[in-house]
């Protein structure tokens, strides 16, 4: 049986990157004034190919703009009840990068708002060690030794 891909193994995977705008957007800008913000706003090239996400006023549009190597493709959707949850940023924040799974949810209706990332199980940087955190252990458990050997 062939497995799925998960979504941590898809947003590793990407070679591509997303960028949400964080201010919002007059959706009347086409390709060029959308390329122009991405420049001014997120100081990011627009011929990079990354994905560049834009929100409306009332947060009901979305705009994705993206250079495919010989023009720009611009994706616009607009929701006919309800809006667009997007994830949290701080105050003053012009844009944020969202993984692949993150748009996926957003385009889906899941409120972003109200996730809540719980901590893994990673493979350690480190050669030789096999999880995360065993220095840490290995340091409390010689403390002690040290302690009690004096």
């Amino acid at each position: 049986m062939i497995g799925l891909p998960s979504l941590q193994t898809l947003d590793q995977a990407q070679g591509v990157r997303i960028w949400l705008a964080t201010e919002k957007t007059d959706m009347r800008c086409g390709f060029d004034r959308l390329a122009e913000r991405v420049k001014t706003v997120l100081g990011v090239d627009p011929l990079s190919g990354h994905l560049f996400v834009f929100r409306s006023r009332r947060g009901d549009r979305l705009k994705i703009l993206l250079w495919d190597g010989d023009g720009f493709v611009l994706w616009y959707k607009r929701l006919e009840e309800g809006v667009f949850k997007l994830p949290r940023t701080e105050e003053g924040t012009r844009s944020v990068e969202l993984r692949a799974s993150e748009l996926a949810m957003v385009l889906d209706g899941i409120d972003m708002t109200k996730l809540k990332r719980v901590p893994r199980y990673g493979q350690a940087p480190q050669a030789g060690r096999t999880k995360i955190g065993n220095r840490e252990k290995e340091e409390k458990i010689q403390g002690r030794r040290n302690v009690a050997a004096s």
